[in-house]
């Protein structure tokens, strides 16, 4: 199955636009786990096995793990999952976005390394910095299109006087995306939850493509406006939630917490796509 294939799957058998972001801080750890690196892969393997029927993806942030020299754990983590929900595709959220050889070998990291379903990238390199992704077969990459952070609006924001129409750098991205980057038919693009009225405007460029959106739940998204502007033209959706629902408890049960936010989570956005 490619990547979509995977995605529109997981989305009906478990009823989801939900991501969970696994970002592990061991500082946040609950009890007796707190402060210890090397229970990461304990961690989010739980959370995993709490929530596996009620997402339609999961989405490992790589610099979590990288940060404290645990890698090996997140390899072992991409196993448990694909033993544990084979269904539910991996995206790795490394934002990528290099050229050449390099590129080559973060592509070669990403999907044979760790076996993730589909990679996050940046586009600002342009299409030959996208293009050995593009390589694997089956394979998803969701490149950075309209990010929540204020400093978006330093590139992203900007009009390109050069292209017919003078659209904003955000709305010719998703366009090459839409278009004649999307050579293997699995791109999709990243747009930050704190801008509805911009998930509408690509959605205008790209109704079809699948958007991956950061920012409900602790970076304040609406879900709501999240999903009313995501549904329009009909395309794939997946809204990543990670701190609301991996700390949801500092318990033992903290697995258990996490469910019951993710559920929530759910049920909230299912309401929102039913209007």
């Amino acid at each position: 199955m490619t990547f979509l294939d995977m995605l529109r799957d997981a989305s009906t058998r478990n009823d989801s636009m939900l991501c969970v972001g696994l970002d592990p801080e061991p500082s946040r750890f609950p009890g007796a786990m707190k402060g210890d690196a090397s229970k990461i892969y304990d961690f989010c393997a739980a959370i995993v096995d709490a929530t596996h029927d009620l997402v339609n993806s999961f989405k490992p942030q790589i610099a979590y793990f990288a940060a404290h020299r645990a890698e090996d754990q997140l390899e072992k983590l991409m196993e448990h999952m694909r033993r544990v929900a084979p269904h539910v595709p991996v995206i790795l959220d490394a934002k990528r976005g290099d050229i050449g050889s390099t590129a080559e070998q973060y592509a070669k990291e990403a999907f044979e390394r760790y076996g993730a379903d589909a990679v996050t990238l940046s586009p600002f390199m342009g299409f030959d910095s996208i293009t050995p992704y593009l390589k694997y077969e089956g394979k998803g990459a969701f490149l950075l299109c309209r990010t929540s952070n204020p400093g978006g609006d330093d590139l992203q924001a900007q009009r390109l006087a050069d292209v017919p129409g003078n659209p904003h750098m955000f709305e010719h991205v998703a366009k090459l995306a839409q278009g004649p980057w999307n050579t293997n038919g699995q791109l999709g693009l990243v747009v930050g939850a704190t801008r509805p009225n911009e998930i509408e405007r690509v959605r205008a460029v790209a109704p079809t493509m699948p958007l991956l959106i950061p920012g409900v739940g602790a970076q304040g998204g609406d879900a709501v406006a999240t999903v009313k502007a995501a549904s329009i033209g009909g395309g794939p959706i997946i809204i990543n939630s990670s701190r609301a629902i991996l700390y949801a408890g500092q318990g033992d049960d903290f697995a258990k917490a996490a469910r019951e936010a993710a559920i929530a989570t759910r049920a909230t956005l299912q309401a929102a796509a039913r209007g």
